[in-house]
């Protein structure tokens, strides 16, 4: 998935797949503090696309 082609909200699994991690990567990250910031939405976690974004910029940074 292109930067381009996220959608404003990405899902669990729409967010997982784009940084490449698993699903249960990211709830864990989410227990840590780490990571993109969730939000809760009805029952549904979801994720700004700015936010991931941002996550990803800052993890290239570090490394």
């Amino acid at each position: 998935m292109r930067e381009e082609e996220l959608p404003d909200l990405l899902t669990l699994a729409e967010t997982a797949q784009y940084l490449r991690v698993k699903s249960k990567t990211l709830r864990n990250w989410s227990c840590l503090g780490k990571g993109p910031k969730p939000l809760r939405l009805g029952g549904r976690v979801v994720y700004r696309r700015a936010d991931v974004l941002a996550f990803r910029d800052k993890q290239a940074v570090a490394a």
